[in-house]
Order: C-alpha cells, then structure tokens, then sequence
C-alpha cells in the first residue's frame, strides 16, 4: 500500500513550512523541508565558492550534500546549520540556483526517500507537480506579498537577524518572478491541488484547513 503523503507547495513566507510541521505533528507523520535542500546547496556554494553560474558544479556539489537531519536541527557536513540556512543572503542564491535541472534532478531522490511510512508531510515548490505527482493530498499555500513579507520581518527580528521591510518585500516579490517563470518546475498550483489563501487566517486555522481537506481527501 502506498505510503501516505501530504504535499504543500506554495510562494516564499506563506507559513507553508511551520503548516507542514503542525500538520506532519498532528498525523503522526514525518516531515521534509524541501526548501532547505535547495539552501543547504546554497550554502554549501557560498562557503565552497563554487561559482553560482557553473550548473554542473552545483549539481555535483548536491549530488555529495553531506546533510544529516537531527530531529529538528539540519546539518552539514557534521555542523549545525540550522539557522545559517535561514540567512535571506542564502534563501536569495537559493532561489537562483534552483532554476537548473541538473541540480533539481540531483535533489529528487534524496527528497523522495524521505517517503516512508506512517506517512510524509512535504513542503516546497515542486512537491505536488513534479517530486511527489502521486501525493494522497495536493495543497497550494499562498497569501498576499504584503502579508508574507510582514510575516518574514516578524520572523527574522524574533530570531535576532536585522531585517527592512521594504527591502523583504521587493526580495519576495522578485524570488516570486523567478520562482513563476522559471522552465523547470515553476511554482503553480498541482492539477487537483486545494487552494488555502492565509493571508487572514493565523497558523492554527490553516493547520485545521489542510487537516480538514485531508479528511475530505480519505473519506472520498
């Protein structure tokens, strides 16, 4: 029997992380944050110095990640990077580097072995369309760029970072272009997917949104 699986795709800050977290917490389920895959490459890039227009190096580079997650802490190459990766420096190359097929066809395995059961929770940009086209439930997570950007200042102040307003929301908006418009795998909605707009809803609601379409989902 197929392993069980929740996919939430969605633009930058639309809380679709925290969400999958809560709802993987709720079902029991694991968790895979895709999205720091593509960081983890980014950073790894940054402190290598590979060059960020060499598609072949950076998928090699992904191909030999030397990544451990550690309940909920990230790792490389045997050091803590879980808050490094969350540097906006590092979520901008992020968005720069994903674009390249090679590197995303370096990262498809590694994301789809974490489908195991009781059940897998996946958050990302692709994870409906292209990772996980099979998922038992397909959600879209989005809410308007102000909102999101609100989110992320409040979000990186909290964890100690210095953040601009403005300079987050032209950044959102400018990840949101290439996220849309890039050739492979661009950031849409999966066919079938539930589309959860947040932008007035607090995280305990959208938790219960896609706990709710999952109920729907099995019992049909």
């Amino acid at each position: 029997m197929e392993v069980p699986l929740i996919a939430i795709d969605g633009p930058t800050a639309s809380g679709k992380g925290t969400v999958a977290q809560r709802v993987a917490q709720a079902l029991g389920w694991g968790y895979l944050d895709s999205g720091a895959l593509y960081r983890l490459c980014a950073l790894a890039a940054l402190r290598s110095g590979v060059d960020l227009d060499d598609e072949p190096a950076l998928a090699a580079l992904a191909a030999a990640l030397p990544v451990r997650f550690v309940g909920d802490r990230i790792q490389l190459d045997g050091h803590d990077v879980s808050s490094a990766i969350r540097d906006e420096s590092v979520g901008n190359v992020a968005s720069r580097i994903a674009v390249y097929p090679a590197l995303r066809a370096a990262l498809l395995g590694l994301q789809r072995g974490f489908r195991r059961p009781p059940g897998l929770v996946a958050d990302g940009r692709d994870m409906g369309t292209i990772v996980f086209p099979d998922a038992t439930l397909k959600v879209f997570l989005t809410a308007s760029a102000g909102s999101r950007a609100g989110r992320r200042y409040k979000q990186l102040i909290e964890k100690g970072f210095s953040a601009n307003l403005a300079d987050l929301l032209r950044d959102l908006q400018q990840r949101d272009e290439r996220d849309r418009n890039r050739e492979v795998a661009p950031l849409r909605p999966a066919e079938g997917a539930v589309v959860i707009d947040s932008t007035h809803l607090d995280i305990d609601q959208t938790v219960a949104e896609v706990l709710r379409a999952y109920r729907d989902c099995v019992r049909r």
